[in-house]
């Protein structure tokens, strides 16, 4: 039987560890739609985001929540009411975000004909 051996650099590596975690299809834009409106219900984030389905939001919200990066404020009333905020350390995170936005708009035609280029060589 192969031996299953550890390692520490990878195990601790930040960006396999937390980068990770939120760099899914949706979590980045969950976090700018939440930092944009500051506090937000679960339903108001499903209209703002027409194409996530309620169960993906849930469970990028509970990732999200989990990591520290979203906070989650239950009230004790009938119809229940969740609201979702962004914690300290989701708020640092954003300005991050912008700047991977303002790259994203200033290099996607490049990337974009790369990946043209590229589909016609293979």
């Amino acid at each position: 039987m192969k031996e299953c051996r550890s390692n520490p650099l990878i195990e601790n590596c930040p960006i396999r560890n937390v980068v990770a975690r939120f760099g899914d299809k949706w979590s980045l834009l969950v976090l700018l739609v939440i930092d944009g409106e500051g506090v937000v219900r679960f339903n108001e984030l499903e209209r703002m985001i027409p194409d996530i389905s309620p169960r993906v939001l849930s469970v990028t919200l509970k990732t999200l929540e989990a990591d520290g990066l979203v906070g989650r404020k239950v009230y004790a009333v009938v119809p229940p009411k969740v609201e979702y905020s962004l914690t300290d350390t989701g708020k640092s995170l954003i300005p991050v975000v912008n700047q991977l936005v303002e790259w994203a708009k200033a290099n996607m035609q490049r990337v974009m004909d790369h990946r043209c280029a590229y589909a016609s060589m293979v």
